[in-house]
């Protein structure tokens, strides 16, 4: 605990000295306070890549995912005077964040457990530099950026003319929250399964339950619920919603924005996510090949046929 107190001590002071040099510079609002949003982002990175390189953990900006584009979000509406319009965006950015903080928190990610996926890509990037040099340019100023991204239609919204809340606006912002509620539910799903799973070995250590499970706990991995429907519904709820804040910004305005490139970001992140999460799943379980070619991968959609159970190894 003490290294993350620390780590959050760094990031509250680089991003208030980032904030102060970012003011004052001479330019147009929308462009003033982009600036703050990059310098904090970039004082950000710098902290998590300083952190990852003295602590040997790399999870650092797992840890300020959902807080990040809170704070960013925070300083777009305030930039605006908290005008309705900012500030009702800012206000579904923040549930946003409190959902994903608490699911993140309950998972252990601020406890110090680091996220599996970088343990197995050191394995593939052995050489010390090289990895140093992905902990820099992938892992700590491409996340931050692509936080910085997908926030930026916020600054859109921030800096229309017509700051007020319309019908049309108010009926934009439901499906932000459409979203987030069906992502909740993925996360809630996922949490007891793997809860009940940790349950059955805890009892299977204690010679208090059966060896050959069926289901979902044969299988190892969630194929009910939601996970019936698409492999990953927890990204599909998180890509629509933040798709969504995009669409929040072209209310009364253009479709077609620069703004865009953060859900594109976003989404190319997750679709390489995927691929990469789910190669370690197949090999991992042997019924996962079977689950991936009958169920939609995100998207939510009519399975081909029902995956077959397999005897834990």
């Amino acid at each position: 605990m003490k290294r993350l107190f620390l780590f959050l001590a760094a990031s509250i002071v680089v991003s208030l000295l980032a904030l102060g040099a970012s003011r004052g510079l001479g330019y147009g609002w929308a462009v003033t306070v982009l600036r703050a949003v990059i310098s904090i982002d970039l004082s950000l990175a710098a902290v998590c890549f300083v952190f990852g390189l003295v602590t040997g953990d790399y999870s650092w900006v797992d840890r300020i995912w959902s807080i990040a584009p809170v704070l960013f979000a925070w300083i777009y509406a305030g930039a605006s005077r908290l005008s309705p319009r900012p500030t009702l965006a800012a206000a579904l950015v923040t549930l946003w964040g409190a959902r994903l903080t608490f699911n993140f928190a309950r998972r252990g990610g601020y406890a110090g457990a680091e996220d599996y996926r970088w343990a197995v890509l050191r394995d593939r990037i052995p050489q010390p530099v090289a990895w140093q040099l992905f902990n820099l340019l992938f892992i700590s100023l491409f996340q931050l950026a692509v936080l910085a991204l997908f926030t930026s239609p916020l600054g859109r919204i921030a800096s229309a003319p017509d700051r007020n809340v319309s019908p049309l606006f108010a009926l934009a912002a439901l499906l932000p929250l459409a979203f987030l509620a069906y992502e909740t539910a993925a996360d809630s799903q996922q949490w007891r399964f793997q809860q009940a799973k940790a349950a059955y070995r805890e009892a299977l250590s204690r010679g208090e339950a059966p060896e050959d499970p069926t289901g979902d706990l044969g299988r190892g991995f969630r194929t009910t619920g939601l996970f019936a429907l698409s492999r990953h519904p927890n990204y599909f709820g998180e890509l629509g919603f933040w798709w969504s804040v995009y669409l929040l910004g072209c209310v009364d305005g253009r479709l077609a924005h620069w703004t865009m490139a953060g859900a594109l970001a976003l989404s190319a992140v997750f679709v390489g996510s995927t691929g990469f999460t789910e190669a370690i799943s197949a090999a991992k379980y042997p019924d996962y090949r079977r689950y991936r070619t009958s169920t939609s991968a995100l998207v939510p959609w009519f399975r081909k046929a029902a995956p077959e159970a397999a005897a834990p190894d």
